[in-house]
């Protein structure tokens, strides 16, 4: 028997509203660069730089966390907190993006903010593995729930010729939230200045303080316009536009006439699991497993190597825990610099020969990172520009895996998908700091050698899948990257 939320449901538009909607796509995609824009950029982009926040914290206190007299935590203990969060994001990102396709895309934003809030303010209070690992887990949950509705969001509202730049550098300020994070661990890690046992406790803070002024200006952003039709919600989805349109005439842009629509929607209360997962696995099961494999790839690479920063700083080059954060800033501005300076090459040259060219050079340039660290030829400093420059393109290689898994599937199921991919390949990749954490615990440059090398690999065979099943969407209207499951033809009526 057909499940029942995959029928169509009554509308509340008149037949007027629902021609309009059908418009929409398009009066979307037409629309100059304006103030609206950049207000979705930095309302919806802080989630990365809060997660950027918590990883680089998590990373920068791991000496502290070894050091306290309270947790008095191991190497392996660090590597296990930080899976924790990797888990609790992956559980977050299941469960809030199945509410995102179910709820719409803005009720989500205060909900996982606030879990988050609440959680990253709770590390601050714990006193033991059990709690500071419960509180990273809850902490994760909300930043993983934040990037289904999140990157649903900024794909439906920026403009389709713009999409690639505009998802890569939002991707990108992670690392702005990393560098950051490294600033403050200078000041609250030094014992000259605030006693170390408070300090950690005290960074977790900032994001919280962060996270309650993006409350704020999250109330100015609109509800997804396409969401809103494909839920019977035509009025509501033209009243939007119609304010966003007015809002970038008053600033003074003229807008160009919309194309006729192809197709009209056919609202639906939400989209089945059953049809969800014969979507991913029967109608594009290519590109399930190129997401997949590109998601997979960039989120074991990363984890592996910056979970573990810090210990592999404390304890190879003898790094003090409160100077980590001088080595983290050069290497959090190569990632910020990548996106920023190749993103607009993934609109223009196009997604496969980007992600081909970033993924491959990331993985070569790790490969010789890592036999040149086994050979002792590295300081702390040579070891940090290595890392540098390999993660320059690494940032957007990863910034691209989320770009992808997100415009490759139907809109109806958009925020599962990134969410499913994230989870899988997050998951894939929450072992790296538990698995690199016992081969730095090891003291043998061998051991982490072979780390290196299978992260290599993992790129490497990124970069040849995408040379298979890449899709060429740059500057093409999402419903023309994959059709929605409610199009149909106006002669169906």
């Amino acid at each position: 028997m057909p499940d029942s939320t995959s029928q169509p449901i009554p509308s509340s538009g008149s037949a007027s509203a629902k021609r309009k909607a059908a418009a929409l796509p398009a009066r979307l995609d037409r629309l100059p660069w304006s103030r609206f824009h950049w207000l979705v950029v930095i309302a919806l982009g802080i989630t990365w730089i809060l997660d950027g926040l918590e990883v680089t914290i998590a990373g920068s206190i791991a000496g502290a966390l070894r050091e306290s007299p309270v947790l008095r935590f191991s190497a392996a203990d660090v590597g296990f907190a930080n899976s924790a969060y990797l888990v609790g994001a992956v559980s977050g990102a299941l469960f809030f993006g199945w509410l995102t396709d179910r709820w719409g895309r803005k009720k989500l934003f205060s909900l996982t903010l606030g879990l988050y809030l609440i959680a990253t303010a709770g590390t601050a209070f714990s006193w033991d593995l059990t709690s500071f690992t419960l509180m990273r887990f809850l902490t994760g949950a909300g930043i993983g729930g934040e990037y289904s509705a999140i990157n649903s969001a900024i794909q439906e509202l920026i403009p389709a010729r713009r999409r690639g730049w505009t998802d890569l550098v939002i991707n990108g300020s992670f690392w702005v939230g990393a560098a950051l994070a490294s600033g403050a661990s200078i000041l609250l890690l030094d014992p000259r200045i605030i006693d170390p046992e408070w300090g950690w406790r005290l960074a977790f803070f900032g994001g919280a303080i962060i996270g309650l002024t993006i409350l704020l200006l999250r109330r100015y952003l609109p509800e997804s316009p396409r969401w809103l039709a494909t839920h019977g919600h035509e009025e509501e989805a033209e009243s939007v536009i119609d304010g966003i349109e007015a809002r970038i005439r008053a600033e003074g842009h003229h807008l160009p006439d919309v194309p006729p629509a192809e197709h009209h929607v056919r609202p639906r209360r939400s989209t089945p699991m059953r049809e969800v997962f014969s979507t991913l696995f029967r109608t594009y099961p290519k590109r399930t497993f190129y997401c997949l494999v590109l998601m997979a790839a960039q989120a074991f690479f990363y984890n592996a190597i910056f979970f573990t920063y810090a210990m592999m700083l404390t304890d190879f080059y003898g790094v003090p825990s409160g100077k980590v954060g001088y080595y983290i800033l050069p290497f959090a501005a190569g990632n910020v610099l990548g996106p920023l300076l190749l993103g607009r090459l993934f609109d223009s040259w196009g997604r496969r020969p980007m992600i081909i060219l970033t993924y491959g050079i990331s993985g070569i340039l790790l490969a010789g990172t890592g036999f040149a660290f086994q050979a002792g030829h590295l300081t702390a400093t040579t070891q940090t520009l290595c890392w540098s420059v390999t993660f320059f393109f690494a940032s957007a290689a990863a910034s691209a895996a989320y770009l992808t898994a997100a415009e490759n599937f139907p809109l109806e199921m958009r925020a599962l998908a990134i969410a499913i991919f994230y989870a899988l390949g997050t998951l894939f990749g929450a072992i790296a700091p538990w698995v690199f954490g016992l081969l730095i615990e090891s003291g043998s440059r061998d051991q982490v050698l072979i780390g290196y090398l299978f992260g290599a690999g993992l790129m490497g065979l990124a970069a040849l899948a995408t040379l298979f099943y890449g899709v060429a969407a740059e500057r093409k209207p999402l419903e023309h990257v994959a059709k929605p499951l409610s199009w149909h033809q106006p002669a169906e009526e």
